[in-house]
């Protein structure tokens, strides 16, 4: 009677396929929820800016307290930022964007039913609570399991919603219920996408861990030595600089264009729309090449495609075309920038920091977003419009600068 050969083997050579095919359903099936989570992060974002016009009369107030509204919410994103560490080391990066995202559901309903200006200070605290959190969490998640295509493609996502809720706000005020209805229509998105993310909870918990998932779960070592870190305060930077050329571009490209280009503001606004176009293609496009060329390559691309597009913007000649060509290519070069910087944290500080240090980003992030823009707005109050170029240039020189300071310093590592 011829003995068994191998069964032994064979057996366990089938059940290590059986575990890798089941650790990569896992993965897809997580990945598309987290998908789905950043067209939900991206929803909000820019909700506030394309109703007040019709709120602040509604609510008798100034139409320049919506930027208090904005503040507030801008200090709780920061505030939960700095704090995701030692949260999402708590309680899991899952359980953290369901809640977050719970969160932000809530406050958006009650933005849907608020009659006062003071209601909405008081609900802009969770409504920016809630987004802070949940960006950190799923940036590093994200940064720590998947490869740097998908950083790009899931920001290219947010930039679908981002650029989805201004449609939903230009429906809602054409109906009887106003501005009320875009944030209830949002809302009601919102818990739809908590409800997915609670019920994913078991898939995030089984899902494979990062391989290098034991230094992640160790304790938080606190915000003053996490800046101490070699390089951190480089790409801090870095991001704040990024974060101010981009929303500073976004918020008075327009009026540039108006006074020193003398367009029409109708058409004014449908250029600035390239820029946003810019982002969401240009990180589409990237996704397909990342993994090829690197984050490194791709920030330092990006950057000097900027720097293009600040150039022909502040050419004297050449019409609307190179306009269009100038906004375009400041656009293309945001796009990768954001998502690479976030996707080699985790490489350059090792896993056991990456939340923190993401969260430290997501906190300059938004303080470069809130306060640099209206800066600039000082600035050509007191002088002139036509600096918006110069200003753009300077903080792209920043950042560049920021990010090749972070590279010698890890290549001297």
């Amino acid at each position: 009677m011829r003995k068994p050969t191998g069964g032994g083997q064979g057996c366990q050579s089938d059940i290590a396929r059986r575990d890798a095919k089941l650790d990569h359903t896992m993965y897809s099936l997580v990945l598309a929820v987290i998908y789905v989570a950043f067209v939900s992060l991206g929803l909000p974002d820019s909700l506030l800016g394309s109703g007040w016009p019709a709120m602040g009369p509604e609510l008798g107030v100034p139409l320049s307290w919506g930027g208090i509204v904005a503040l507030i919410i801008s200090a709780g994103t920061v505030l939960s930022a700095l704090n995701s560490d030692r949260i999402t080391k708590r309680f899991g990066p899952g359980a953290v964007t369901a809640w977050s995202v719970a969160v932000t559901a809530v406050a958006l309903a009650g933005f849907s039913q608020a009659d006062h200006f003071w209601q909405l200070c008081v609900l802009a605290v969770p409504y920016g609570l809630g987004a802070g959190a949940v960006d950190a969490a799923l940036n590093n998640y994200v940064a720590l399991r998947f490869a740097a295509r998908h950083m790009n493609w899931l920001h290219c996502f947010w930039g679908v919603g981002a650029l989805t809720s201004p449609y939903i706000m230009s429906y809602a005020l054409g109906t009887a219920r106003g501005w009320h209805g875009g944030y209830g229509i949002v809302s009601l998105i919102q818990v739809g996408v908590a409800l997915l993310l609670f019920a994913s909870l078991p898939l995030w918990r089984k899902a494979p861990q990062a391989e290098d998932n034991s230094e992640s779960k160790q304790a938080s070592i606190g915000l003053r030595a996490m800046i101490d870190i070699r390089g951190v305060r480089a790409v801090l930077m870095a991001f704040l600089a990024y974060c101010g050329a981009e929303t500073t571009a976004a918020l008075w490209a327009a009026t540039y264009l108006v006074t020193e280009r003398d367009m029409n503001p109708a058409e004014a606004a449908k250029f600035t729309a390239l820029l946003f176009i810019g982002i969401t293609a240009g990180r589409f496009i990237c996704g397909f090449f990342a993994d090829r060329i690197g984050d490194r390559r791709l920030i330092r691309g990006g950057t000097g495609t900027m720097v293009g597009g600040v150039v022909l913007l502040a050419l004297p000649f050449g019409g609307q075309w190179l306009v269009l060509v100038a906004l375009a290519l400041i656009g293309l070069g945001c796009a990768p920038v954001y998502p690479a910087i976030i996707h080699q944290t985790p490489a350059i500080f090792g896993a056991a920091n990456s939340q923190g240090v993401i969260g430290l980003e997501m906190a300059a992030a938004y303080i470069g977003s809130t306060f640099l823009a209206p800066l600039f707005g000082l600035l050509a109050g007191l002088a002139s419009m036509a600096l918006l170029p110069a200003y753009l240039a300077g903080l792209v020189l920043i950042l560049g600068l920021a990010m090749e300071r972070l590279n010698r310093q890890v290549d001297r590592a």
